[in-house]
């Protein structure tokens, strides 16, 4: 990923090395810097789950801007509340498989975090873009076998959605459904445009 040949020659920079935000953004056509964020997160549990991804996808951004201050960051968390609680990468094929069993014919709600930072012109942006889904019942066969074809070992809630954890859902109601993939493309886009970066123009309106 190679940095902009734009007027300004600043870098857009995504905090994340994460592989479905990276596809993502390139969607966008626009040239970026994938990079891992210096920032170690930390639960505030005394935050509702839209202000707590709003903090992390801050700091995340936050963490990169010092070291780059003359590029653009882009920052994004996301948490998953499940009957009132934060649901986490399962991390496992047994945790995947009972956190499926767990959420089967339950309503869930996705919490995306976005923050863009433009330092040198000391803005600031930030916001939080929910998604819920209910899934549908499940037999424990089909919980086994998806797991087992999927291995959503890295995902909250324990399904793909952009592949086969599609064939889970009854129901997804939301504004923008590249948050709940964990980057929420319209709000990125409105943030950008006002930091002086179009993907519709060539020279990135910059």
């Amino acid at each position: 990923m190679s940095h902009y040949s734009s007027r300004s020659n600043r870098k857009l920079i995504l905090a994340s090395t994460s592989p479905y935000r990276c596809s993502l953004m390139e969607r966008l056509g626009i040239p970026f810097t994938a990079l891992p964020p210096r920032y170690e997160e930390q639960i505030d549990p005394s935050l509702s789950p839209a202000e707590l991804v709003k903090q992390l996808a801050l700091g995340k951004a936050a963490s990169l801007a010092a070291e780059y201050p003359d590029s653009i960051i882009i920052g994004s968390d996301q948490v998953l509340e499940s009957r009132g609680r934060i649901v986490g990468k399962p991390g496992s094929p047994e945790r995947a498989r009972e956190q499926l069993r767990e959420m089967a014919g339950g309503v869930h709600t996705f919490y995306t975090g976005l923050a863009v930072i433009d330092a040198a012109n000391n803005l600031k942006f930030c916001d939080c873009v929910p998604f819920t889904v209910t899934l549908r019942s499940l037999t424990e066969t089909e919980i086994r076998d998806y797991v087992s074809k999927e291995n959503p070992v890295d995902c909250a809630g324990s399904f793909k959605i952009e592949g086969l954890g599609i064939v889970l859902m009854e129901k997804m109601e939301g504004d923008d459904f590249t948050a709940l993939i964990g980057l929420p493309l319209i709000s990125l886009t409105s943030m950008l445009r006002r930091v002086g970066i179009n993907p519709l123009l060539n020279d990135t309106g910059m």
